[in-house]
């Protein structure tokens, strides 16, 4: 079970990520989704489903954004009408906290109270959004009103080469009650390795416990989509970005990247007593993407079963 394996801080937790349909369909057009959606992953051998909630990012950078922003269903809300009880995995739902006031969050606390329910609070996209409550109101309140809520956060191991605090800011966040991590799409295997090193190296000094650090992994099948990841703030080294825009198959060459990325974080973490995890997930909606992001989670769960 997801909770037994987050409460106990082990390795080899995958989950897979989806981003909801957009809210303009209407119920009918949401459950012919849903349907399709469900047939894709009930059978997927993960320990849980993450479902995003999708924020506007504009005011993060002046580069355009390669593809519109579209307002997607509550994440809530179509995990509970759309795909409850069609599962036999727990939904992990993603609240972008700043998208609610105090009003909105304490009342959606209170309706997940007396229930299992997994979630991870994203802060604001930058420091020039408007909200009504930030990340440390959000914890405050979650203690508050629904404390056992089993509580993940996001870590972002390329803002560390650049900052080098990102495992402090994990620690901070697991003082405020996360237990678990989900980075964003890994194509960055050093940022990564560096993050873990200095993460491991906090807990000794401080004598604290590891807990899982779950990275994602994305399959990118064309151009247009790496712009995308690199907008969204995917670092990308360019000896990598070069190998992918000059492969035979794109795609082809993105998810073998992956799948030996995974490889490496996941052995570099079993050396240095960190629980490691991946999620996966395909941010275009093409089916063929979406069918690599399916085989690349199957090449994961190889390798977790290996070890």
């Amino acid at each position: 079970m997801l909770k037994d394996k987050i409460k106990n801080r082990e390795s080899g937790i995958l989950l897979y990520g989806m981003t909801p349909p957009k809210a303009k369909h209407t119920k009918e057009e949401l459950e012919e989704i849903a349907s399709r959606q469900i047939d894709r992953i009930k059978n997927l051998n993960i320990d849980g489903l993450v479902l995003y909630d999708i924020q506007d990012e504009s005011d993060r950078t002046d580069a355009k954004r390669p593809f519109p922003f579209i307002k997607t269903l509550d994440s809530c809300v179509y995990a509970k009408n759309y795909l409850d009880g069609a599962l036999n995995f727990p939904v992990i739902v993603y609240r972008a906290v700043g998208k609610y006031d105090k009003r909105e969050f304490k009342q959606w606390l209170k309706n997940r109270v007396g229930r299992e329910f997994f979630s991870v609070f994203v802060g604001a996209a930058s420091k020039h959004t408007k909200t009504t409550i930030d990340i440390k109101e959000a914890y405050r309140l979650k203690k508050e009103i629904y404390n056992d809520l089993i509580l993940g956060g996001i870590v972002i191991p390329e803002r560390h080469t650049a900052k080098k605090d990102e495992h402090l800011r994990v620690f901070s966040k697991i003082e405020n009650g996360c237990e678990y991590f989900i980075s964003q799409a890994v194509y960055n295997l050093e940022a990564a390795k560096r993050f873990l090193d200095d993460y491991a190296s906090q807990a000794k000094k401080s004598g604290k416990k590891l807990v899982p650090i779950i990275f994602t992994f994305t399959p990118c099948g064309s151009i247009k989509t790496l712009e995308f990841m690199k907008w969204l703030g995917v670092h990308i080294a360019p000896s990598l970005e070069q190998r992918l825009k000059n492969a035979e198959d794109i795609l082809e060459e993105s998810v073998n990247t992956s799948i030996e990325k995974f490889a490496s974080l996941y052995e570099y973490g079993r050396q240095r007593g960190i629980p490691i995890g991946a999620n996966v997930e395909s941010i275009a909606i093409r089916k063929v993407e979406i069918d690599a992001s399916i085989r690349l989670l199957d090449e994961i769960k190889k390798i977790i079963d290996e070890k």
